[in-house]
């Protein structure tokens, strides 16, 4: 037995009444003010001005055995949706914060079940799917390079106080850097990938050299979160010192999951092929205190790993909720990671570390260890009680580039911004 809605929607609650009175046309008015408003529907909680109600809705045209929310608003069993009577309208109401920004899917006859490693897994997301009411979505561009790659959208739940995004918009009148896109081999890892590298507005080999930046899965830190605009919009109201960007791709998932999870002959790729390559092309840093390895999720752990096991390159580590539960082959202990930096000496390091408050909630199965947001404070614990400078947040939002376009910049500032200690 599903369970059923723990929140009820009054615009839903009135409906039922209505129904159940003998009105046979409510349904079709209710309709027809959802396709001129659009989902999902936002309503007030009396008493409560922190939460408001979120309902999302499905319109079935043929008959479904069940729809689930594929979103991390909250984890698998409680994200099923509920008939309406014997109607067409399928529903889940939430109570929901409201600064949060979310993405989800909608997925008819799902099991409902956290995502394995079973071989019907693309199957199964190949089914999930847009609310086809809400105009509101999210593309992850289809990357040409690799054929397998397709274009992914998903819907937006945008609360009225979610935080604002400023620096992902081009601004009029705002000098722009330039990108371009390399090639690079690596001897080490014994294969090539595309690097972009973003240079500031007014470039030049001459001066001091530039502040050194790597973002880890460079294709998504071009295309889904716009580094090089938000880092022309950060110089334009000097807010950090201008810097060069160089934005490793990851190939494909095989090649991530293996390099991106404490991995240490990525990280020799890093010091001995990346940024010596960076270096002699372009007027770089060589020091370790201006130089910040980042990245997201798989990323975010490597770039605490790669500033763990190369301090003398990287001063700064810049994390997105980094994956930091996760523990090499061959371990018995989860959060591998913060053990070391337990356990090893000081060293001369500045961290970012975020989260976000969804991020309780997970679409895959993670067997016993830790969710990622009690990794990551587990990580600042441990960090702190070392003695490092670590600057925590947490993001009303889950796993989702959608919340990490905006939260790069508050990394940046905490690490280089003018003024950051």
């Amino acid at each position: 037995m599903w369970p059923k809605n723990s929140e009820i929607s009054p615009q839903v609650t009135a409906l039922r009444q209505d129904l159940e009175a003998g009105n046979t046309q409510a349904l079709d008015i209710f309709w027809h003010k959802v396709s001129e408003q659009g989902t999902p529907l936002i309503e007030t909680i009396e008493g409560d001005d922190d939460h408001s109600l979120v309902t999302l809705l499905w319109r079935a045209e043929e008959e479904i055995e069940n729809i689930v929310v594929v979103s991390r608003l909250m984890d698998w069993p409680n994200n099923q949706m509920a008939r309406l009577l014997n109607t067409d309208m399928w529903y889940k109401t939430y109570r929901v914060r409201n600064d949060i920004r979310a993405t989800y899917q909608l997925a008819p006859n799902d099991p409902g079940v956290p995502l394995g490693p079973s071989s019907n897994r693309a199957e199964r997301t190949a089914k999930w799917q847009i609310d086809s009411l809400n105009p509101h979505t999210y593309v992850f561009p289809k990357d040409d390079e690799f054929p397998e790659s397709v274009e992914l959208v998903r819907s937006v739940i945008e609360m009225p106080k979610a935080p604002a995004q400023p620096w992902i918009e081009l601004r009029d009148g705002v000098p722009t850097g330039k990108v371009e896109m390399h090639r690079l081999k690596s001897d080490i890892l014994d294969n090539e990938r595309r690097v972009w590298v973003y240079t500031p507005p007014g470039y030049t080999t001459d001066g001091e050299p530039y502040g050194l930046l790597i973002l880890f899965d460079g294709w998504a830190y071009v295309e889904m979160v716009p580094t090089p605009t938000i880092l022309d919009n950060l110089l334009s109201e000097g807010l950090i010192p201008p810097l060069v960007a160089v934005l490793p791709d990851s190939l494909d998932a095989a090649a991530r999951m293996r390099e991106l999870l404490l991995y240490s002959p990525f990280n020799d790729f890093l010091a001995q092929e990346l940024v010596p390559w960076a270096r002699e092309r372009y007027h770089v840093t060589s020091d370790p205190a201006q130089t910040i390895v980042g990245g997201s999720s798989a990323g975010g752990l490597a770039a605490g790993f790669a500033a763990l096991e190369y301090p003398e390159i990287f001063g700064n580590a810049l994390s997105q909720s980094g994956a930091f539960r996760w523990k090499p082959e061959g371990e018995s202990e989860h959060e591998w990671l913060a053990q070391q930096f337990a356990i090893r000496k000081k060293l001369a390091l500045k961290f970012y570390l975020e989260a976000g408050i969804l991020e309780v909630n997970s679409l895959v199965a993670l067997g016993d260890g830790p969710n990622l947001i009690v990794a990551n404070r587990h990580m600042r614990n441990v960090l702190q009680a070392k003695g490092y400078d670590v600057h925590y947040a947490e993001f009303a939002g889950g796993h989702d580039y959608l919340c990490w376009r905006g939260t790069l910049a508050n990394g940046l500032l905490a690490l280089i911004g003018q003024g950051a200690t």
